[in-house]
């Protein structure tokens, strides 16, 4: 007698996956990505709160954030090639694990009974299995065509607006009414539901069947999650490193004022909580837009190469503005075309590194991606609070003017190329 039947029978072979198929996993996959994203931007509405509950001053706050940075700046290259070797549906359902216990830690550590401040530096530790973004973004580049690409991705963009905007207001909110627990527990709950989704929903593979999945033949050898030389061996491909380069380079200045933001924002802009959180759902509001409907519409009329330069030469427009900024009112002015570059760039160096390997390799190639931010994280308070304590903020809007001129002139002396995706 036939079974009934399930999402996961119908996407379990990716070789003959129907449109249908692909679309309604996709559709989950964008689903899972606003979860996660929204149970993210909870906890960081309740840590600050937590921290100072506990007694942590900014020192040891800046200590835990650089220890969720680091962690995730490792186990981002580690994880996105387990994704590759065992398949979609493990990954997702391992990254939704990994923020299930990092949320229970979390609720636990605002606990009077246990020892807070242990359980809050121990709730980082599965940040470094968290990584549902890069996983997302690799089943959406395995099921969609190359010159579809940059707007499926970029339709994550409204997933980020989602957690931004969602995340920040619930987690507000439940702190305020029910106290620092509750946000940590719906978080765990939601985390929860993501991760059987993820198991009973998504197909075990997204690779096509003529993918290379790095399988050893029977009595060989098995391939090491852990092979470090295997992942570096990515950013020798022909064409990565540079392209790679240009994504580090673009993003280090906007990477290092938005982690010094939340200090300028109180003593520059001279903000209250509240108005910083409603300038963050700006910026939330715009991404999603920029990511899930103004990319799509301009990588169907124009190449990624003119898209990738348009978004360096906002990088210095952006810059050449706020070396000038003196006030909220004139950041409000520059934050759309910030936001535009910032997007652009990401998305596009995306999809130009995904077709730069092999399919086998997408989900290690988005986890080296995805450690740009975590990177820019770890260096950022070092780096940016150096810069803004000895020459003010001026001095960002120079440096992102200096950095992507030079960019610029990298990508106008050898263009970068265009590639279809290759099917070893």
């Amino acid at each position: 007698m036939q079974g009934a039947w399930s999402p996961r029978d119908q996407v379990q072979s990716p070789g003959r996956m129907s449109a249908l198929g692909r679309s309604s996993v996709i559709l989950l996959t964008y689903v899972l990505a606003a979860i996660e994203l929204t149970c993210l931007f909870m906890q960081f509405s309740v840590l600050p709160y937590l921290s100072r509950k506990l007694g942590l001053d900014s020192i040891a706050f800046g200590y835990l954030q650089t220890t969720f940075g680091v962690l995730q700046l490792l186990g981002g290259p580690v994880f996105g090639r387990f994704a590759d070797q065992r398949g979609a549906r493990a990954a997702l359902t391992l990254s939704f694990l990994a923020a299930l216990a990092l949320y229970l830690l979390l609720a636990a550590a605002s606990s009077p009974a246990l020892p807070g401040v242990y359980l809050l530096f121990a709730s980082r530790l599965p940040g470094a299995l968290m990584h549902t973004l890069p996983a997302a973004q690799m089943v959406i580049t395995d099921l969609s065509a190359p010159e579809e690409r940059p707007a499926a991705l970029g339709r994550l963009g409204l997933c980020f607006g989602v957690g931004v905007i969602l995340g920040s207001l619930l987690g507000g909110t439940l702190v305020s009414a029910y106290g620092i627990q509750c946000p940590a527990i719906l978080a765990a709950l939601a985390t929860l539901l993501g991760a059987v989704l993820s198991f009973t929903c998504i197909p075990a593979s997204t690779k096509g069947t003529k993918t290379n999945t790095e399988t050893p033949p029977p009595g060989g050898p098995q391939a090491s999650v852990f092979d470090l030389k295997a992942i570096a061996s990515l950013l020798r491909l022909p064409d990565v490193p540079r392209i790679f380069l240009v994504k580090v380079a673009s993003n280090f200045p906007t990477g290092l004022f938005m982690v010094m933001f939340s200090i300028i924002s109180m003593e520059f802009f001279q903000l209250e909580a509240a108005q910083a959180g409603y300038l963050m759902s700006f910026f939330g509001l715009l991404q999603m837009v920029t990511q899930g409907l103004v990319i799509g519409q301009l990588s169907s009329r124009f190449s990624e190469e003119a898209l990738l330069r348009a978004s360096v030469l906002g990088f210095i427009a952006v810059g050449l503005a706020m070396a000038w900024m003196s006030s909220v009112f004139h950041f409000c002015l520059l934050v759309p075309g910030l936001v535009f570059s910032f997007c652009t760039l990401n998305v596009v160096t995306d999809s130009m590194l995904t077709k730069a390997v092999s399919t086998s390799d997408t989900g290690a190639m988005l986890g080296l991606c995805a450690s740009v931010q975590p990177l820019l994280r770890t260096l950022g308070p070092t780096v940016g609070g150096f810069l803004y304590r000895s020459f003010g903020v001026p001095i960002f809007g120079h440096v992102q003017v200096a950095i992507n001129v030079l960019v610029l002139l990298v990508l106008w002396r050898k263009p970068m190329p265009q590639k279809k995706d290759k099917v070893w």
